[in-house]
């Protein structure tokens, strides 16, 4: 009976341990058991991904082992296990860096009507850049940070107006991270290095505390609400939603990215600038970690089969099993920092430096394109239609499914370093520095209820040097108030006069300096904030010219004010 029972005990552990989602646990190198992914939910924005056989990549694909198990390096606080709470990632729009806590950068929603239009833009109070993503939270407010002198937390109305701001001490830097509880929480570079956590109502500080150094890590919040995020003191932090700190894991680097955070294991995984991606359990101890060629300051991101993807600067790509060994990796093209990749509904993965690149899941090119600009320390955006989203050079650059370009519009006088987000009603928000203001920029469809675009009439030749009126007219289809903002086309801006009555005419005058052919430009928007399209003229200065003297003809024309049109037409 006991060689019975024996037997009997061998077959039963080699049946649990073959058979597809029946094991409860999952062994790794370590010798450290987590539960099977195949007995926890899944949410729902993985529900609909396809996913794809762990055993379909080609010999084709360069696999180079650098797993390494290590011992666990210095922790404080809490070795026991992770916490069960209720304060988790909020389910809204956009919530955190990559979207969610696994860094897709997808989005559930649709821009399929998105053309590329501005429907509104708008900066911060003084000089301040715009380096992180905006945020959607679940009633369509808009969150955006700036880094300068003006470095602040902004929450935005959907229509672009402003709820309430919130002066940060320190450089807002990374994108935030919003919880379900309605707690938004910010990482800080410089001042006094601060951590903050608000309250998203009314924008009150609901806590902060002091951290080692400085911090660009945009934080990730774990389904128990643990707070993970890392500084420049090469420290990776593990905080309770009320601040109070659960441990600390010191790598050999800065560590800048947004950690990833898998849903059915909750192992924590962040790049540091040692060259090293880290897989820490949830109570703080190393579980694996993996060597690239080069410094990691980008985020991981997580596929619905447990592969982590994490690029380098090493030029490279890495494809990991979720044991820390080798898939597979691929050249980048370029040693340019990506903040993180994008994975679309079909497991493609999407990655931009000098060009934006589409890998299959096997790690093959699936196409390259050049969207003309860098596409330098961001991540992509993908929505629900497939449509991609980059920040290239100066430009927000859509790009259909097949890699071939959709629209694009200039944002910026120079690098663009906000990943784009995606919210509701097909909008794309992206952030930009630009002539030294920081600028979030929301683009999609105009309100039906926005005014019209203004006709504008005036001359379309004449000389330079000389200042000529134009008539500026916009009707509100709901009859509100109307501002205008007028692009002379010589890098001259006239910003938001008014306002005006709609349909009332107004006359605004301008000179250029310099022969050429320019293009005058005009928007109205109204009292809601609501912002048409543009109306444009195109007038053309060719020449320089010096009316003759001519006294007696002077004088006639004073004296006869209503006399001699064509004569008067001659020598204007």
């Amino acid at each position: 009976m006991k060689i019975l029972g024996w037997n009997f005990s061998i077959y039963l552990m080699f049946f649990i341990m073959c058979s597809p989602c029946v094991n409860p646990f999952v062994f790794d190198t370590s010798g450290k058991t987590s539960v099977n992914t195949c007995s926890l939910r899944i949410p729902d924005y993985l529900t609909s991904w396809y996913v794809y056989n762990n055993n379909s990549f080609q010999d084709t694909v360069t696999r180079v082992s650098h797993f390494q198990q290590e011992p666990m390096a210095f922790v404080k606080s809490n070795n026991g296990p992770a916490e069960t709470g209720r304060d988790g990632p909020m389910d809204s729009p956009w919530s955190m860096f990559g979207h969610d806590v696994v860094h897709t950068c997808r989005s559930p929603y649709s821009t399929e009507h998105n053309t590329g239009v501005e429907v509104w833009r708008v900066r911060g109070d003084s000089l301040g850049s715009v380096w992180g993503s905006a945020l959607t939270d679940n009633n369509g407010i808009i969150y955006f940070g700036t880094k300068g002198s003006d470095s602040s937390l902004y929450a935005l109305y959907p229509n672009g107006t402003r709820k309430w701001k919130f002066p940060a001490n320190g450089l807002i830097w990374a994108t935030p991270a919003i919880s379900e509880e309605g707690i938004m929480y910010i990482t800080t570079w410089g001042g006094d290095r601060y951590f903050y956590a608000l309250n998203l109502d009314d924008g009150t500080e609901e806590w902060s505390i002091k951290i080692e150094a400085s911090s660009t890590s945009s934080p990730s919040i774990a389904e128990d609400g643990t707070i993970y995020f890392g500084d420049d003191d090469n420290i990776i932090y593990a905080l309770n939603p009320d601040g109070t700190e659960k441990w600390r894991y010191t790598t050999g680097y800065n560590v800048n990215g947004a950690p990833a955070i898998c849903i059915q294991d909750g192992t924590i995984y962040i790049g540091s600038g040692d060259n090293y991606l880290y897989a820490l359990y949830p109570n703080g101890t190393l579980r694996w970690r993996f060597e690239t060629g080069d410094h990691i300051k980008g985020s991981a991101s997580i596929a619905p089969d447990g592969t982590i993807y994490i690029p380098s600067f090493d030029g490279y790509l890495y494809a990991l099993y979720p044991n820390g060994t080798l898939r597979w990796r691929v050249s980048t093209g370029d040693s340019l920092a990506a903040a993180g990749i994008a994975l679309g509904k079909l497991g493609t993965i999407y990655v931009g430096t000098e060009m934006l690149r589409a890998y299959n899941p096997d790690g093959t090119l699936k196409w390259m394109m050049d969207a003309q600009g860098y596409i330098d320390g961001t991540a992509p955006a993908v929505s629900a239609d497939g449509t991609i989203y980059v920040s290239a050079g100066n430009c927000l650059v859509a790009i259909n499914p097949d890699g071939t370009e959709k629209w694009r519009n200039v944002i910026s006088d120079e690098q663009v370093r906000s990943s784009p987000s995606i919210g509701l009603d097909d909008r794309v928000y992206v952030g930009s520095t630009y002539s030294e203001y920081g600028y979030l920029f929301a683009f999609g469809v105009f309100d039906p209820d926005a005014p019209t675009a203004p006709t504008i009439i005036g001359r379309i030749r004449g000389t330079i040097e000389k200042s000529y009126d134009y008539i500026f007219r916009s009707v509100s289809p709901i009859g509100n108030d109307v501002f205008y903002q007028i692009d002379w086309g010589d890098g001259s801006l006239t910003d938001w006069l008014g306002p005006y009555d709609s349909g009332e005419s107004i006359v605004m005058n301008h000179s250029w300096s310099e022969k050429g052919t320019y293009t005058i430009k005009a928007r109205a928007k109204d009292t809601d904030n609501l912002w048409g399209p543009w109306g444009e003229l195109k007038v053309t200065m060719p020449f320089t010219y010096e009316p003759p003297q001519l006294p007696f003809i002077q004088w006639l024309l004073e004296r006869f004010q209503n006399a001699f049109p064509i004569l008067r037409y001659l020598l204007d």
